[in-house]
């Protein structure tokens, strides 16, 4: 019973990957899976489907627009004393995303939990890339960017990010949500040309996205 109820969910999210990876339209997601429904019921489906898909989309495409900020601050700390680990700094975001977590709504320990991937796939991409400047000097950056100009903008996606959690309790615990998160990821890493150690970060930061 539960390979076949597994395997339902794999086919769903399958058939949803090819229609939004195809370009295709949404309303025929759910007919792979279940084709003897009522048109009703499939529609009603679809329209979950569909829903599922654009919230989670948005939580990928905000995890990147946080992962293209490791880039600066990885910049902003290179060759300097700096730690890449800055725990003092990280209880900082934690503490102000629960508290902003309890004003939009939101689950705070769930927030903490995906916040704390997202920490951690920012570190992924400045350990990467300190590594690639070692290894190759010349690829260095030049200029050193203000840290506290990017902890700003860190900031504002932190505030977007948040409201995006608050916004999607429905599709983070459907039982299609990490097929559903995977074809957002990938259609992310496609918009945003993501080369592979932002890709690898960015399947660490939506690690705890979906519940269970």
């Amino acid at each position: 019973m539960r390979l076949a109820t597994d395997t339902r969910r794999l086919v769903t999210a399958g058939a949803l990957a090819a229609v939004l990876l195809g370009g295709g339209s949404t309303a025929a997601v759910a007919a792979p899976a279940q084709p003897t429904r009522p048109a009703a019921s499939a529609a009603a489906t679809s329209a979950s489907y569909a829903g599922s898909y654009a919230r989670l989309h948005s939580l990928a495409d905000l995890s990147a627009q946080r992962l293209a900020t490791a880039d600066l601050v990885a910049a902003a700390k290179y060759g300097t004393d700096s730690p890449i680990d800055d725990p003092a700094r990280e209880r900082q975001v934690l503490e102000a995303v629960a508290r902003q977590a309890e004003e939009a709504g939101a689950d705070p320990a769930a927030t903490v939990r995906i916040f704390r991937d997202q920490i951690e796939a920012n570190k992924v991409v400045q350990r990467g890339l300190f590594r690639r400047w070692d290894a190759d000097p010349s690829q260095a950056p030049k200029d050193r960017p203000d840290l506290g100009e990017v902890r700003e903008e860190i900031n504002r996606v932190n505030a977007e990010l948040v409201r995006g959690i608050a916004l999607s309790p429905e599709a983070r615990t459907a039982p299609y949500c990490g097929g559903v998160l995977t074809v957002a990821a990938v259609r992310v890493r496609h918009e945003d040309r993501l080369d592979g150690l932002h890709s690898v970060a960015l399947g660490r930061a939506l690690r705890s996205v979906c519940a269970g």
